[in-house]
């Protein structure tokens, strides 16, 4: 068996993936979705034992961190088999983390399982502690329903990091508030530019667009920001604020191309691999999946696809049209 690590042509090493298991989701954020998708049909999704194929493969090949995501991960039917299953290569010591992106709105019900089966930290998107903001732009949920789930998660002793896009006109007068709450509770606090991705209608990504640079700035008329060269192994640069000890990411697509140390690629839940999530270069995984019981061509698919790998990606407002601008939602790549 080929087990020599995946290098791609500018010598970085791919340790890292990000795998979605479904494109539904029980929100509709304005952002991320339209509010009437149309979702894949079963048959196209990879089935539970297809992705542990998949991921163990590409364990197999030195990914040592592998993220979850969606749609709402936790909403795919007996997703629990699939952690647990996976899982082992956390007890063998083949993978260093496993790890999940969600809403939050499941949490009650599945952190305590999750924490069982060796996950230690997970990401919850959350845009705004105010109830009828988190209504609005989620056009479905409700905010109580995911603090109890974060609090869920806490409670069963798993790292909770949020997420927040930085939203202009929306979350801009909760910046202080979201960070106040995330220091009680002992989160970790990441803002994420907007990116220009899926046909959205009548959102423009222009009008909702707040540049990191200015939430820097708006944090420093308060707090003084430490640089800090801690990375949790994904695209985020971090601050400490000095006064409160807190961790604050920024993940700014759009402002700083992070390409230059990218170590990750990208499964949706139809086995396309992505081998950068601002272009539209893609690789078909389910076929070599679904043709032969052996790895072997899945793991020549994949070798193929991560020498295709690019230097970076090209997302720019400042021409004021969105250049690099991707057809396909974030619902289908998964983040």
């Amino acid at each position: 068996m080929d087990h020599a690590p995946l290098i791609d042509p500018f010598a970085r090493r791919v340790s890292y993936l990000r795998v979605s298991v479904t494109d539904r989701c029980d929100f509709r954020c304005t952002y991320c979705m339209a509010e009437h998708m149309q979702f894949l049909p079963k048959k196209d999704l990879l089935s539970l034992e297809e992705l542990d194929r998949l991921c163990s493969a590409f364990i197999g090949l030195g990914v040592e961190k592998l993220r979850i995501t969606g749609g709402e991960p936790l909403v795919r039917r007996d997703i629990l088999t699939f952690f647990r299953r996976i899982s082992r290569h956390l007890e063998t010591g083949a993978l260093k983390e496993l790890t999940l992106t969600t809403n939050g709105s499941q949490l009650a019900r599945f952190a305590p399982d999750l924490a069982a089966l060796g996950m230690r930290r997970i990401n919850v998107s959350l845009d705004t502690l105010d109830a009828d903001k988190f209504a609005a732009i989620t056009r479905w949920g409700r905010l109580d329903q995911v603090l109890e789930g974060i609090a869920a998660a806490k409670a069963a002793g798993l790292r909770v990091k949020i997420n927040t896009v930085a939203l202009k006109g929306f979350n801009e007068d909760e910046l202080f508030d979201l960070v106040a709450w995330c220091g009680a509770e002992g989160h970790d606090l990441t803002f994420i530019e907007v990116m220009p991705m899926g046909d959205m209608g009548e959102e423009t990504r222009l009008d909702q667009y707040w540049p990191l640079s200015q939430v820097r700035a708006r944090l420093a008329e308060r707090f003084t920001l430490d640089e800090t060269a801690e990375t949790t192994g994904g695209p985020a640069r971090y601050v400490r604020l000095r006064e409160t000890g807190q961790r604050i990411g920024f993940i700014t697509p759009l402002t700083h191309n992070f390409c230059e140390s990218c170590n990750r690629v990208r499964v949706t839940c139809t086995g396309e691999l992505f081998m950068c999530l601002g272009q539209e270069d893609v690789a078909d995984l389910r076929a070599p999946l679904r043709a032969s019981p052996d790895d072997a061509q899945l793991i020549a698919t994949i070798r193929a696809a991560i020498a295709r790998k690019p230097k970076g990606h090209d997302f720019d407002y400042s021409r004021q049209q969105v250049a690099g601008q991707m057809r396909r939602h974030m619902s289908h790549t998964g983040g």
